[in-house]
């Protein structure tokens, strides 16, 4: 006997056809008063190598130990033993505060970095009120490839120390054609208080 699910056809005679979606959730790691978030392949079930051509990371309402601090990201070659890659970046953002009197759009040359060491940023100026966090998504690609550097785009969503809404983009490249095996998220000073980032495999992109 067939199983039908909205016209289409999930089982027939003991064969299952449906598709089980091309996001797979890998990990999810939660923040506890915690210095960092590290994904490091092999480790707690995290897979990062070439099992996916394409890896997201979702960053869910992060939450600052201190305030005014920055979002950041780092890529390793080592299993996590160094996160010391050499990348290039670039940042813009738009910003608009809750009293409605100041709104910018712009290109921020003080947060990209080339071809430096230096940690990533993804966004600034993140506050640490009891209501404020961040929370957006990274992209990273094919970070098994032997041939090409190691693009990434990031957008997200955060509340200011100031009272604004911060809306900031960034991409780059991590300037390796080794494979990266693990990932680390921090802020730039203090905890990551609370919060959770996911991460995804995406299948057949």
């Amino acid at each position: 006997m067939a199983v039908v699910s909205n016209g289409t056809t999930m089982a027939d005679a003991g064969a299952f056809s449906a598709s089980l979606g091309s996001m797979v959730l890998i990990k999810t790691l939660t923040a506890s008063s915690s210095a960092d978030l590290s994904f490091v392949h092999g480790g707690s079930s995290v897979v990062l190598d070439g099992t996916y051509p394409i890896y997201l990371f979702k960053f869910i309402n992060l939450h600052p130990a201190t305030d005014n601090v920055q979002f950041r990201h780092n890529a390793s070659t080592d299993a996590g033993s160094n996160y010391n890659l050499n990348k290039t970046s670039t940042m813009f953002e738009g910003e608009h505060d809750e009293g409605d009197t100041s709104d910018t759009c712009n290109y921020v040359t003080g947060h990209d970095i080339a071809n430096s060491t230096a940690v990533a940023k993804i966004t600034y100026n993140i506050g640490n009120d009891n209501d404020q966090s961040i929370s957006g998504e990274m992209w990273l690609f094919n970070p098994s490839s032997a041939t090409y550097v190691k693009h990434f785009m990031t957008v997200v969503s955060n509340t200011h120390n100031g009272n604004y809404e911060k809306n900031t983009h960034t991409a780059g490249y991590y300037n390796t054609t080794s494979d990266i095996d693990a990932m680390q998220f921090t802020f730039s000073s203090g905890n990551i208080d609370s919060g959770q980032i996911k991460l995804y495999g995406i299948k057949d992109s």
